[in-house]
């Protein structure tokens, strides 16, 4: 008995050990989690509680003023419909074209690692350089798409100009970046599919779509749902290439919900107001995650 009892708090101090030698080896990713993730949310709900200081002003707490303001704001709503409208549009043409895309490179064929990389140069690229590229296709009358428009005799286009279609030549910069971008892990997840299935389903005369219905697809769900949060958050996440490209213009038809934002706060001034919209956004991305979480996370592993 006295072993016995000599063995239990010797295990226990032994796991105890263990444990605290395991979080001294998380503490250092713990502190900056905390640093530059907890603590700026923290203090973005305590910031849009209060209204914005002024000279000779201080600022006062105002509760919930600055989220009833936004009700009442025409731009913030009209950015806030922009980036629904874009997020719709652009998530699922990005993620489509990266799985055909992946598809197309995944066979042996010739010229295989030159196409990879023709299909993932545009996401390495500098915003600026996306910008002034696709600023060069766009520009009215002697940009590339209104000379083809020309040699049509159709009439040219202000892309950037109009407000019917400003937003959607950004959505089109936006998926041809990402695309290749999303391919890497499309190409990652189908190198990791077992090649002998292929060669059953060849063997058993299933046709290549319905062996990428059956087998290829359910496989790339994981994949898929983390690409979906991904893209999800890209599509919310968007200022540099408003700024590059219209500034928010014509009229803020491409005013989207960061860039009025970073408007509002480093324009106007506005820290609060500003605080109070960035904290709708957090509600919209987790509102999407966990949407996405409980629609696909079952499918993804087959629970």
């Amino acid at each position: 008995m006295s072993m016995l009892h000599t063995v239990a708090p010797v295990t226990r101090n032994k796991g105890l050990s263990l444990q605290l030698y395991g979080y001294l080896l998380v503490l250092p990713a713990l502190v900056f989690l905390i640093m530059f993730t907890h603590y700026p949310a923290l203090a973005t709900v305590w910031e849009s509680v209060f209204s914005a200081a002024r000279s000779g002003h201080p600022a006062q707490f105002v509760g919930l003023e600055n989220y009833r303001e936004l009700l009442d704001d025409d731009t913030f709503m009209l950015s806030l419909r922009n980036n629904l409208l874009y997020a719709v549009v652009t998530i699922p043409l990005a993620v489509g074209l990266a799985m055909m895309m992946a598809l197309a490179v995944n066979r042996r064929l010739r010229g295989n690692a030159l196409t990879r990389a023709a299909f993932f140069i545009p996401s390495l690229l500098p915003m600026v350089a996306i910008a002034n590229l696709w600023l060069f296709f766009y520009t009215p009358q002697l940009g590339l798409l209104n000379q083809l428009l020309s040699f049509f005799s159709l009439p040219a286009v202000n892309w950037l100009g109009e407000p019917g279609t400003a937003l959607y030549s950004l959505m089109v910069v936006s998926v041809w970046r990402e695309a290749g971008f999303f391919m890497i892990f499309y190409l990652a997840a189908l190198q990791q599919i077992d090649p002998r299935l292929a060669e059953a389903a060849e063997i058993e005369g299933a046709s290549r779509r319905y062996f990428f219905r059956k087998i290829q697809w359910p496989l790339l769900m994981p994949t898929t749902l983390f690409i979906l949060i991904n893209a999800s958050m890209n599509a919310f996440r968007i200022v540099d290439q408003v700024i590059a490209m219209t500034n928010g213009g014509p009229d803020n038809s491409t005013s989207l919900l960061l860039f009025y934002i970073y408007r509002t706060a480093f324009s106007y001034w506005n820290l609060p107001y500003a605080s109070a919209m960035t904290v709708v956004l957090l509600v919209i991305l987790a509102t999407i995650a966990l949407i996405k979480f409980n629609l696909l996370d079952k499918r993804a592993h087959y629970q």
